[in-house]
């Protein structure tokens, strides 16, 4: 018996550096095939909704699919509409920024007594071929996971890749229990996405009205930009308040308006994040603080940003797996902090 367990933990030792590898490797199928998963899970209910409702499984794909685009849609125009107020808005900002950005180059020599770079050299740093190529490499590699990612859509909602199935075939061999897990994975993910999403929508609309309170300029674009970045558990909130700390340090004076747009912000991504968004959670979906920050680093790494953001809804998907078995339960309550 000691041999076997011996066995099994060197094997683990293997595998699972090896599973986390091909995970890397191939993350270009995995994201969307991940990603598509969830999206999949959201649009069932509808998808039994109009199956009652006896329209057939063909015209209901067509219609999640227009949902989906509609979405997009909906998300590229204000993103439009965020540019628009960029472009548009008057030069007395960017001359601002080049008063303080030349301040703050006198400031550095004078500290550190080192010959900084000019403007000119600085900027054109980030204007060149190189910086050009990366940026179309990147619009063509996100172009490409939106595609893949609509096409694993439409195979999970047509049933060619049934979740339960896969479930009751590998992990769960219960049909019972498969099913019922199937359902509590469902359930907590479509809770999870509701949540995260009204969150995030409010957290978006006080970050606006705090910038349009305290005259910060582009107002539509912190808040679609603190909006999008809360779907990043725990980071996204850090990132909100350092990068608009430092763009309002641009524009007001480093004064008790200063402070006091910073306290908003923070409190802001406090209320939502910290205390609301828990309670609406719920216990019974509550995953311990270390094990987030550990599955952050980990996804993140594995996948960049797309791992930053699915890293909460897989870490859910594993806790719920691990309380089918008896063996691993103990894992499970050590991912949502119970004793």
């Amino acid at each position: 018996m000691n041999q076997l367990r011996t066995t099994n933990l060197l094997l683990s030792i293997i595998v699972i550096p090896f599973v986390f590898y091909l995970l890397k490797t191939l993350s270009f199928i995995f994201i969307p095939l991940i990603f598509s998963m969830f999206i999949a899970l959201l649009f069932l209910p509808l998808m039994r909704w109009l199956g009652r409702k006896k329209i057939p499984k063909a015209v209901s794909i067509v219609i999640v699919v227009l949902l989906i685009a509609l979405g997009l849609k909906i998300g590229v125009e204000l993103v439009k509409v965020s540019g628009r107020e960029i472009l548009n808005s008057e030069t007395e900002f960017f001359v601002k920024a080049e008063e303080k950005f030349d301040a703050l180059l006198i400031s550095a020599q004078e500290t550190f007594g080192v010959e900084v770079e000019s403007k000119q050299n600085l900027f054109k740093k980030f204007i060149h071929e190189e910086t050009i190529g990366v940026t179309l490499s990147f619009i063509q590699k996100t172009v490409t996971m939106i595609l893949m990612t609509v096409f694993f859509v439409v195979l999970w909602l047509a049933e060619s890749i049934n979740i339960q199935k896969v479930m009751n075939n590998t992990l769960l061999k219960l049909k019972h229990t498969s099913v019922k897990t199937f359902i509590k994975i469902e359930n907590d993910l479509i809770k999870f996405v509701k949540v995260k999403f009204a969150v995030s929508l409010a957290t978006g609309i006080g970050t606006g009205l705090a910038c349009l309170f305290f005259d910060v300029s582009f107002p539509i674009f912190w808040g679609l930009f603190a909006f999008f970045i809360n779907f990043v558990q725990m980071v996204g909130s850090i990132v909100t308040v350092v990068l608009l700390a430092a763009f309002a340090f641009i524009e007001l004076d480093p004064t008790s308006t200063l402070f006091f747009f910073i306290i908003s912000i923070t409190g802001v991504q406090v209320l939502f994040g910290s205390i609301l968004e828990p309670i609406f959670m719920g216990k019974s979906f509550s995953v311990n603080i270390i094990t987030v920050l550990v599955m952050l680093m980990l996804w993140g790494y594995i996948w960049g940003v797309p791992g930053l953001i699915m890293a909460i809804p897989i870490t859910v998907v594993l806790k719920i797996m691990l309380e089918q078995f008896e063996s691993t339960k103990v894992i499970a309550n050590l991912l949502s902090g119970k004793n």
